[in-house]
């Protein structure tokens, strides 16, 4: 009875890991139709919304532990600084640099997690995590030079890294911050409403900074965003949980080393972006260092 779970969990993580790939894909196209971040976004959120209800009731009611009004105020403060946040970043910075460049900048948040532990938690980095940082930040460091050389705008490239990395960031503070409550108040909850929380704190942005009007757009914008609701939000974050579930996290981790190639290849497709020997080689190292990371160290 193991076999087949294990299958359809590996089966899970790989169109999870397919799914949160494809997003910057949509919103690349979505761009095309002259819609703004904060508006995409708040029609992506506005979807996604009522999924994430309904997902968080249905955990609620399997849970053991009611929620007092502490877990609400750390779901809000997660839905803020995690989700929230790391999309409106990454938005605003798909508007400068390539799909393929922002998944692989996207895909740093480990090494962030590593460097944020060591400096305000006081846990030592390894010579061994030392190589993997190094090794992935050189890979950065060639797939931007292979954009600066496509683009030809610096400035606009260097923008974009930054608010793509400002994203990372705070996806890798979401982990640390989630990981204090996930485990007495179960990741399907916590989840579904910190998501939630995020589509509210979205669709109050929206209402702040643009009028009503501005929700009027080209019907391909419409579709494109109930894709990304469904296809890049709500779905890999089922899939992957439920993934968990069968296989454990460290299994489901490895199988989201597939989004950078996946992204890759699907920008160079539907896109029209390029591809180069210094994307695919600072992609590889990228890939490999967090890898490094992520395998368990060696017996002394």
């Amino acid at each position: 009875m193991k076999q087949p779970s294990a299958g359809v969990g590996l089966v899970f993580a790989v169109c999870g890991a397919v799914g949160f790939s494809f997003k910057a894909i949509l919103v690349k196209l979505a761009y095309r139709h002259g819609v703004d971040a904060e508006t995409l976004l708040a029609l992506r959120m506005a979807f996604s919304l009522p999924f994430f209800l309904v997902m968080g009731l249905l955990a609620t009611r399997s849970a053991a532990l009611p929620l007092s009004g502490r877990d609400w105020w750390w779901m809000a403060g997660l839905g803020l600084f995690g989700y929230y946040l790391a999309s409106y970043l990454d938005f605003l910075g798909l508007a400068y640099i390539s799909a393929a460049l922002e998944r692989l900048i996207l895909f740093l948040y480990p090494t962030i997690v590593i460097v944020v532990s060591a400096i305000f938690l006081g846990k030592p980095i390894s010579r061994r995590m030392l190589g993997a940082l190094a090794l992935s930040y050189l890979g950065i460091g060639l797939a931007v030079g292979h954009d600066l050389k496509i683009a030809g705008e610096t400035a606009d490239v260097v923008i974009g890294c930054l608010l793509v990395f400002g994203s990372a960031v705070s996806y890798a503070l979401y982990l640390m911050g989630n990981g204090q409550v996930v485990g007495r108040l179960g990741s399907g909850r916590v989840t579904a409403f910190a998501s939630s929380f995020a589509c509210a704190f979205s669709l109050a942005q929206f209402g702040l900074m643009r009028p009503l009007e501005a929700l009027i757009q080209p019907w391909p914008v419409y579709g494109l965003s109930l894709a990304m609701a469904l296809f890049s939000t709500v779905a890999p974050v089922w899939l992957v949980s439920e993934a968990i579930r069968r296989l454990g996290a460290g299994p489901v981790s490895l199988t989201g080393t597939l989004g950078p190639v996946i992204t890759l290849f699907l920008g160079w497709v539907m896109l029209d972006e390029a591809i180069g020997v210094a994307q695919m080689a600072g992609t590889a190292m990228v890939i490999a260092g967090v890898l490094v990371m992520a395998r368990p160290q060696a017996r002394q």
